[in-house]
């Protein structure tokens, strides 16, 4: 018979419930396993959310399915989405080995709207594991998991909370929540904004089509957006980032910094400076406030441009261009605006 019989047969908790998620709902599917035992989950599904939840000194693997054309969502009973179930999908949910598998696919069998089923998992695991998930149809949200997380969604959100070790994911229709998290990683959207907080490590965030709001970074962090807005506060390392439509706005940086938009004004404010400063938009103006340093080497030009008093300066002062250095001019500092003010004190 087939596995997805198979595991039907096992001694597993089954329940047929309610075939609808919402909060105070029951699984249509629950398969308890050894947390301890399980290093690696699997989880693909073509049209619902993935949830792996670590840190649990128990497993549990739940399968939540609702119909996904929202009209039929009171029509269908347990029954018949069991019947539709049974036809239309493959449902593949077990333990081999160390690894968790829970799978469900369409067969090559015709269906339509009628037969259309939304299959969600939810797995509560140990920390440390490994993950690969994808769906086509939903969220993917990670939390309390430490290992190398590989997850793809192409038409929902993705949210990382308290995640640790190599982590990479993508959707090309969602938002991206990131928060508490450390270590490699590398987050892309091609539909949404992306929010980042309290992060470490090598960090590597993009979106084509959204804003990007980030505080408390650490670490070696680029972050781009093709079309939004960028707000950073409380950024420690290197960073570089920009956009090719908005305004940049940094507060509280610290260490090297490059920016860059093609659309908007920059506001940076450094708290501390390490080896360089680089910013540069092509049709707005740019304010940079730097704390007080004996040496460095201004290159900023722009419509018109303003540098608070310089003693000792070696070098020149236009309305238009400042160029020279400050001591040994260590720290490298350059402003362009192509069509805008440039505006820089010390």
């Amino acid at each position: 018979m087939r596995k997805k019989i198979l595991l039907l047969a096992l001694s597993l908790s089954v329940i047929f419930a309610n075939a609808q998620r919402r909060p105070g709902a029951s699984p249509y599917l629950t398969q308890s396993f050894n947390a301890g035992a399980v290093h690696t989950i699997n989880v693909e599904t073509s049209g619902g959310s993935i949830t792996v939840e670590g840190g649990k000194g128990k497993g549990t693997v739940e399968m939540y399915v609702w119909p996904s054309n929202s009209d039929r969502r009171k029509q269908l009973s347990p029954t018949e989405i069991k019947a539709i179930l049974e036809q239309y999908y493959d449902i593949d949910v077990r333990v081999e080995g160390n690894r968790l598998i829970a799978k469900a696919k369409r067969k090559n069998n015709r269906w339509s709207d009628r037969t259309a089923l939304s299959v969600s998992f939810v797995v509560y695991s140990g920390t440390a594991v490994n993950s690969e998930l994808y769906t086509s149809g939903g969220s993917i949200a990670l939390a309390n998991v430490t290992g190398d997380q590989l997850f793809r969604t192409s038409g929902g959100s993705l949210k990382i909370d308290h995640a640790g070790g190599k982590i990479k994911g993508s959707t090309s229709g969602g938002g991206i929540e990131l928060s508490n998290s450390r270590d490699n990683i590398d987050l892309s959207t091609s539909g949404g904004s992306i929010q980042a907080d309290h992060v470490s490590g090598t960090i590597r965030l993009s979106t084509s089509g959204g804003s990007l709001a980030l505080s408390d970074l650490t670490g070696d962090v680029n972050a781009h957006t093709s079309g939004g807005s960028i707000t950073a506060s409380d950024i420690n390392g290197t960073f570089i980032t920009g956009t090719s439509g908005g305004s940049v706005t940094l507060k509280g940086i610290s260490g090297n910094l490059e920016a860059h938009t093609s659309g908007g004004r920059i506001a940076a404010a450094m708290v501390r400076t390490k080896d360089y400063v680089k910013l540069s938009t092509s049709a707005g103006s740019i304010d940079l406030r730097l704390p007080r340093t004996p040496d460095v080497q201004l290159n900023l030009r722009g419509s018109r441009v303003m540098v608070s008093p310089l003693n000792n300066f070696n070098g020149s002062i236009d309305k238009n261009r400042v160029s020279g250095t400050l001591g040994n001019g260590r720290l490298q500092v350059a402003a362009t605006a192509s069509s805008g003010t440039v505006e820089v004190s010390l």
